[in-house]
């Protein structure tokens, strides 16, 4: 059985899991508290990657309009970016393309922690050449402070 302890881990496993498994990991990890929304998005566009996560998490709201709020998101999904580009993430430029599943998660960071109120983005998917079969897997995490 897979246990939600932390905010990150629950982001990254939600982000991995695949089919039917993705409904049960996320309404497991709701019972544990954490808000979770998943989205996927595939692109050469770095700005729409950073697009497609923040519209899901307002859309569900996740996030609202305030300054701390967004910004928060921003910084979490830039360091989910970096760690699947190992670095600053560079895509159609450099002829690159990905195709990911995401996971946002909002809550305490550990489940011992409960008075803290944190976001993690995790990103889980392929990245290469925009050519079928030159593509390897990637993954990346971030989380920030609310």
């Amino acid at each position: 059985m897979i246990h939600f302890s932390s905010i990150g881990k629950t982001a990254l496993l939600i982000a991995m899991a695949e089919g039917s498994e993705t409904d049960d990991y996320v309404s497991r990890a709701r019972e544990k508290s954490f808000d979770v929304v998943t989205g996927k998005v595939g692109s050469m566009d770095v700005q729409k990657i950073i697009a497609a996560v923040e519209t899901a998490a307002k859309r569900e709201g996740l996030t609202n309009d305030s300054y701390r709020s967004q910004h928060a998101l921003y910084h979490a999904i830039l360091d989910a970016l970096q760690g699947l580009g190992r670095g600053p993430l560079q895509l159609g430029n450099i002829l690159r393309t990905v195709g990911l599943r995401f996971a946002i998660v909002k809550g305490p960071r550990t489940l011992e922690d409960l008075d803290d109120l944190w976001i993690a983005v995790s990103m889980y998917g392929m990245i290469g050449a925009p050519i079928k079969g030159h593509e390897h897997e990637v993954c990346g995490l971030g989380i920030n402070h609310l």
